[in-house]
């Protein structure tokens, strides 16, 4: 991590985490064990394939926390259809839903169009709990063979939250040297004209130079790519959020695992458009509905926008569908304004602490959003910057501690409920930085702070590998 100097301002900024990478396409139930791992296996196929090399048999070493959860992540199958071909941002929904049966029966994986290799899922992937390497807990190694039993080639891969992916490099005196393999600027981008590496740094950069938080956000943005390309893309990431929430409204029946859990978005949905206008918490509801409705979607491995994470994929949209629907003169103005200030403030949780929920629980995860989220919302409804930053650290400040327990590894339980209990918090918290002028006692700063050493004192059987909470406590059928 940078220096920060007492200023507030990185001594060596590098260019804050961008709108195109904290907000993105892709399928669920998870974004380390499922985005990631696609990813990953996707760059695999690539790389041999450059190489010219044709192996006659392809295995999948999936540790640590990929290794306890994988089975209920699908982060098998996510790694098969990224060597495949398939991206989690563009793969087919059906081809999604088919995959592993086709596999299965075929006994045969197509790698990109190279070959044909036969597969037998119970020998080549592997699931490796107890394997944890040093730089990550989600941790995955592909290798390629000949027919031989010679090894053509082999690939280690950190999926480190978010659907972000680093390879090994090797070693570097003494520690693990990787690359992070998704950055999304452009090659031979200007500086961040507004460089910032703390939440002290950004507020000080909007009081020196007169802008909004989503002004200075977007001028960062625009150092690499046209207006038109960020706005679109925001407006893309909003259009898959929405198409998310109506899917989520229509489906019905059982979510797909052993929990058998019935999806409720459909009925209440049915229940609030009849009209209970009478109800003075209507609007919570709705909020409610739309978190559901997303969350819903990802259990069932369908398309939604990591925001931060899968696992919490329903705060950002649900909030920001509250500000479109309730908040009066809301317009698309409003809704760029908000993703632009939640991926700010998602960015700095990812990098002055972490967005997975392998590392340091869920507080990491819908703690983020919910902090991303509050965020949004202020600055949409015209808050200052010290209001913005002020309602990020309510939702994160409240949000910590927040334990990672999937029962039966599926993101199900308790994960869809949370999410519509941190969109709620969410507003909550932009309405009581709203009261004030923005001034409060604990910085973000502190709160992202404290948000990683409790997830580094966090015993590992809380951070989603489903060996302790509710993953123990409830019975999985």
């Amino acid at each position: 991590m940078e220096a920060v100097a007492e200023s507030g301002f990185a001594e060596n900024p590098t260019r804050p985490l961008s709108v195109c990478d904290m907000f993105r396409v892709g399928i669920g139930p998870s974004s380390s064990h499922t985005v990631g791992p696609m990813r990953a296996g996707y760059h695999f196929a690539q790389k041999v394939g450059q190489r010219g090399i044709v192996p006659s048999r392809i295995t999948v070493e999936l540790m640590g926390s990929l290794g306890a959860t994988g089975k209920g992540h699908s982060t098998d199958r996510a790694v098969l259809l990224g060597l495949a071909g398939f991206l989690p941002e563009s793969v087919p929904v059906a081809v999604v839903d088919s995959f592993m049966e086709t596999v299965e029966a075929s006994g045969v994986l197509d790698i990109q169009g190279l070959a044909a290799v036969p597969i037998n899922l119970e020998r080549d992937v592997l699931f490796l709990p107890g394997k944890i390497l040093p730089f990550h807990v989600n941790a995955l190694t592909i290798t390629a063979f000949s027919e031989d039993g010679g090894v053509l080639d082999n690939g280690t891969y950190y999926s480190t939250g978010g659907g972000f992916v680093c390879e090994e490099m090797g070693e570097a005196e003494g520690a693990t040297e990787v690359r992070q393999l998704d950055n999304s600027a452009p090659e031979g981008g200007q500086s961040a004209p507004y460089p910032y590496a703390t939440a002290e740094g950004l507020l000080r950069q909007c009081e020196l130079h007169g802008l909004r938080m989503s002004e200075l956000v977007m001028a960062n943005e625009t150092a690499v790519r046209s207006a038109d390309e960020v706005e679109s893309y925001m407006d893309t990431i909003w259009q898959t959020m929405d198409e998310c929430i109506k899917e989520g409204c229509q489906a019905t029946g059982m979510l797909p695992g052993i929990l058998r859990v019935r999806r409720r978005a459909n009925q209440l949905n049915a229940h609030l458009e009849k009209g209970h206008r009478q109800d003075p918490l209507v609007g919570m509801d709705w909020v409610n509905l739309y978190a559901l409705a997303v969350n819903e979607e990802n259990a069932a491995g369908h398309r939604v926008v990591t925001a931060p994470t899968n696992g919490a994929a329903g705060v950002v949209p649900a909030v920001l569908s509250y500000y479109l629907r309730f908040v009066p003169e809301s317009d698309v103005t409003g809704q760029r304004q908000f993703l632009l200030a939640a991926a700010a403030i998602g960015g700095l949780i990812r990098n002055n602490a972490s967005i997975a929920g392998a590392e340091v629980g869920c507080q990491g995860e819908v703690g983020a959003a919910s902090a991303m989220a509050a965020a949004g919302l202020t600055e949409a409804m015209g808050g200052t910057p010290l209001q913005v930053e002020n309602a990020a650290e309510i939702a994160m400040e409240h949000s910590l501690g927040l334990t990672c327990d999937p029962v039966a590894g599926l993101v199900q339980i308790p994960c869809i409920e949370r999410n519509a209990i941190a969109a709620v918090k969410a507003i909550n918290a932009a309405r009581m930085a709203l009261w004030g002028d923005g001034r409060h006692t604990v910085s973000f700063d502190t709160v992202i702070e404290t948000m990683r050493q409790t997830g580094k004192d966090m015993l590992s059987k809380y951070k989603e590998t489903s060996q302790g909470g509710l993953a123990v406590n409830v019975v999985e059928c």
